[in-house]
C-alpha cells in the first residue's frame, strides 16, 4: 500500500510537471509545426506582422511608400515594382516609388484606362487573366497599360471608395503564378497600406497648415516690417546726406551739382517705391472681384516680361488647361502676383533656359474646386533652409530688391482664400503653385481700427 501511494504521488507529480511544461512550450511547438507543415501560411502571418509594425512607426509619406514597396516585393519575391499615388492638385497618379524600373513618363493621367478600371472593380487585377477578355476594347486598353508598366498584377489602394493609388508588380523570380493565397495577402497588405498613406497625408496637411499659419504670423508682424523699412530707408538717406554736406563747398561745380541731383532723385524714387510697396503689402483693402479668364491674364503678363526673357534667350512655354472656367479675382492684384513670380523665375533661370507656365483645375477630397497656376523654371533652385524664409518680408538673396515681392504675392493670394506652394531642388529648378478656389466668399483683408473709424461720420 505504501508503495502504491508513492507510485500514485509520483505519477500525479509527473502529470502536473508535464502539464506545466506543455503550457510553456506549446506556442513554440505550434510555431515549429506550422513552419514545417504550413510554411506559406506561416510566412504570410510573419509578413503581415512585420508590415503592420513597420507602418505604425512611419509618419512621413516618402519613407512610408518606400517601406510598403520593399515589404510587398520581399513577400512576393518580385524583381520589379512601382507605386503610384493620386495627386488631386496636379490631376493624375504620380510615381512616388519604384524598384528596378525606369519610366520615361512617370505620370498616369486621371482618366487612364488602368486607374479607371481599378476604381471601377475595386480589386486586384491579374494581367494574364484579364488578357483572356482582351477582345473587349476597355480590357485591351487596360492590358496594354499594364504591359507598359511591366505589371503582372495591379493592386488598387482605395480609401472611402476612392482610388488613391496603385501598386504594380512584375513576374516572380521563380516564375510562379500568383496564387489565391498571394492575392488574399496582397489585398490585406493593400488595405493596411491605404490607411497608412491617408494618415501620412493627413500628417503632411497638418505640417503644411502649421507652415501657412507661420507665414500669416510673419506677415502680421509690424516689428519686422518697421525694422526692415528703417534699414532700407537709411542707406539712401546716408547718400543724400553726404552729398548735401559736400554741396556748399562745390556749389560752383556744375558737374558735381548735376551728378548730385541725379543720385538724390534716384534715391528718393527708391524710397518712394519702397514705401508704396510696403503700403500695398500692409494696407487693408477690398479687392475688386470680377469673373476673369486666368489664361488671358497670364498671356498679358508673359508678353509684358518678354523683353526681359529675350535678353537671356529664355523660352517661356505655355501649357494651359483646356476649358478652364472663369474665376472671381481682382485682376490687377493677380497680375502683380504673376508678374512677381515670372520676374523671379527669369532672374533665377540661366541663359537659354526654360520657364513653363501651366494652368489646370482640380477638386479637393472635400469637394472644393480650385484652379492652379504653376510656374516652373530650370534655374538655380532654392536651398531648403530658405524655402520658408522666402515669404518673410525683406528677406532676399539678391543684390538688388526689397524682399517684398513674394510676401506681397502671398498676401494677395491669401486675400483670395488661396495659397501658394513651392517645390525646389538646388541646381535643378523651382516650381511655384498658385492655388485659387473657384468659389469666393467675399474675401478681403482685415480692416484696422483706424479705417473702421474713418468710415464713420465725422472721420476723414
Amino acid at each position: 500500500r505504501r508503495v502504491d501511494s508513492l507510485f500514485s504521488i509520483l505519477v500525479f507529480s509527473l502529470f502536473f510537471l508535464v502539464a506545466f511544461l506543455f503550457q510553456k512550450i506549446k506556442p513554440a511547438a505550434e510555431r515549429a509545426v506550422e513552419q514545417i507543415l504550413f510554411k506559406s501560411r506561416y510566412d504570410y502571418k510573419e509578413t503581415l506582422s512585420k508590415f503592420s509594425k513597420a507602418l505604425v512607426t512611419i509618419l512621413e509619406l516618402n519613407p512610408l511608400c518606400s517601406q510598403i514597396l520593399e515589404n510587398v516585393t520581399e513577400a512576393m519575391g518580385v524583381k520589379k515594382a512601382s507605386l503610384f499615388l493620386l495627386n488631386e492638385e496636379k490631376g493624375g497618379y504620380f510615381l512616388v516609388e519604384s524598384k528596378n524600373i525606369d519610366f520615361s513618363q512617370p505620370t498616369l493621367p486621371k482618366g487612364d484606362p488602368l486607374s479607371n478600371y481599378l476604381q471601377k472593380i475595386g480589386e486586384i487585377v491579374v494581367r494574364e487573366e484579364l488578357a483572356k477578355g482582351a477582345h473587349l476594347p476597355e480590357l485591351e486598353a487596360v492590358v496594354d497599360r499594364m504591359a507598359f508598366l511591366g505589371a503582372e498584377v495591379s493592386i488598387p489602394l482605395s480609401s472611402k471608395g476612392r482610388l488613391i493609388g496603385m501598386i504594380n508588380l512584375s513576374h516572380k523570380f521563380n516564375k510562379d503564378i500568383y496564387s489565391h493565397e498571394d492575392i488574399e495577402l496582397l489585398t490585406t497588405l493593400a488595405n493596411q497600406a491605404a490607411v497608412a498613406i491617408e494618415n501620412a497625408r493627413l500628417y503632411e496637411d497638418l505640417k503644411r497648415s502649421k507652415s501657412y499659419i507661420r507665414r500669416a504670423d510673419r506677415l502680421a508682424s509690424l516689428g519686422t516690417l518697421t525694422a526692415g523699412l528703417a534699414h532700407e530707408i537709411r542707406n539712401p538717406l546716408v547718400a543724400i546726406k553726404t552729398f548735401t554736406q559736400l554741396l556748399p563747398e562745390r556749389i560752383d561745380d556744375e558737374e558735381f551739382r548735376n551728378h548730385f541731383l541725379q543720385i538724390a532723385s534716384d534715391e528718393v524714387n527708391r524710397i518712394s517705391s519702397l514705401i508704396n510697396e510696403l503700403l500695398e503689402f500692409a494696407r487693408p483693402s477690398k479687392p475688386n472681384f470680377e469673373p476673369e479668364d486666368l489664361n488671358a491674364i497670364l498671356d498679358g503678363m508673359i508678353l509684358l516680361v518678354s523683353t526681359e526673357s529675350k535678353k537671356k534667350h529664355i523660352q517661356v512655354v505655355k501649357e494651359y488647361g483646356a476649358d478652364l472656367p472663369q474665376i472671381q479675382i481682382d485682376r490687377e492684384q493677380m497680375k502683380q502676383v504673376f508678374l512677381n513670380i515670372l520676374l523671379n523665375a527669369i532672374d533665377a533661370t540661366p541663359e537659354e533656359g526654360m520657364i513653363i507656365v501651366r494652368t489646370r483645375s482640380f477638386t479637393k477630397p472635400n469637394g472644393e474646386r480650385f484652379i492652379q497656376i504653376e510656374f516652373k523654371d530650370n534655374g538655380c533652385g532654392i536651398p531648403k533652409e530658405n524655402l520658408e524664409e522666402i515669404f518673410t518680408p525683406f528677406f532676399t538673396t539678391k543684390s538688388k530688391g526689397s524682399g517684398l515681392g513674394l510676401p506681397i504675392s502671398n498676401q494677395i493670394v491669401q486675400d483670395h482664400k488661396g495659397y501658394i506652394d513651392v517645390e525646389s531642388e538646388p541646381g535643378k529648378g523651382t516650381s511655384f503653385f498658385v492655388n485659387l478656389p473657384l468659389k469666393q466668399d467675399h474675401p478681403m483683408r482685415r480692416a484696422t481700427d483706424l479705417e473702421k473709424r474713418e468710415d464713420l461720420p465725422g472721420f476723414a
